[in-house]
């Protein structure tokens, strides 16, 4: 099992992902990013998630804590797995599938970096809060 089979193995599980999927996808990681950059100090290293090239949604390097990597990657994989079409939001779907301390955790990010935007100019924001 040398490098260009585990290299092989890996974009095969790639996928093309939709619009919907990558505007998803690009948020949450926007949110993480967030959060993590306001509440977490220490070392931090460049996200990347083999499932997809991130480079594809997002151009600028994320820099994320272990905590927030595990859940960023939680969340990914998450919303890869999402068998609605169109997927509803999180918080009004009948199929729950952040589960455990995933669940806790992704709210509150959610909630944090969402009035963070608010704060920050992106008035945008408070009408999907509100919702």
């Amino acid at each position: 099992m040398g490098y260009a089979q585990t290299q092989g193995e890996v974009s095969m599980k790639r996928r093309a992902i939709s619009k919907k999927e990558r505007s998803d996808i690009r948020t949450l990681m926007k949110f993480v990013g967030i959060f993590c950059m306001e509440n977490h100090d220490g070392e931090k290293v460049p996200f990347s998630f083999k499932m997809l090239d991130i480079k594809e949604i997002e151009k600028a390097e994320i820099p994320l804590c272990q905590d927030c990597t595990r859940l960023l990657s939680y969340g990914l994989t998450m919303r890869l797995k999402c068998p609605h079409d169109p997927k509803p939001m999180c918080k009004k779907c009948e199929t729950q599938c952040y589960h455990g301390e995933y669940k806790a955790k992704i709210r509150e990010v959610m909630k944090f970096s969402g009035m963070y935007m608010i704060k920050h100019g992106r008035l945008d924001m408070l009408y999907h809060y509100l919702r």
